[in-house]
């Protein structure tokens, strides 16, 4: 009898918008120097899985694997700023997680990334 084929994982970077009130802690703001509020470019957190963005954005409301920065901020998932951004590895899915924050900090966003 064949084992049967498992298909191997894919990961996704997804991106989830959080409350303002992420901005009044130490390290998100050092992350993000000069950021001034805007709520059309709000905080985000960008993060990689291989659950889907849904999921993992369920995770984070309930506190389950969560960043102190989603927990309780999490308002939001925000595909719309994440784009087609799948991959077949882990460490491909971590290099564009940290590339996607950059352009995103570039856009005018506050960003979290692991």
């Amino acid at each position: 009898m064949a084992t049967p084929t498992r298909k191997p994982p894919v990961y996704t970077v997804y991106v989830i918008e959080l409350s303002a009130d992420v901005l009044s802690l130490k390290r998100f703001a050092e992350a993000n120097p000069g950021y001034i509020y805007d709520p059309a470019h709000p905080p985000l957190y960008v993060g990689h899985s291989v659950r889907s963005p849904e999921e993992r954005f369920e995770q984070h409301k309930i506190g389950k694997k969560a960043s102190r920065y989603t927990r309780g901020n999490a308002i939001c998932l925000r595909m719309d700023l994440a784009g087609s951004l799948i991959f077949p590895t882990r460490s491909e899915a971590e290099l564009i997680e940290e590339r996607h924050a950059v352009i995103l900090r570039e856009k005018g966003y506050a960003v979290w990334q692991r």
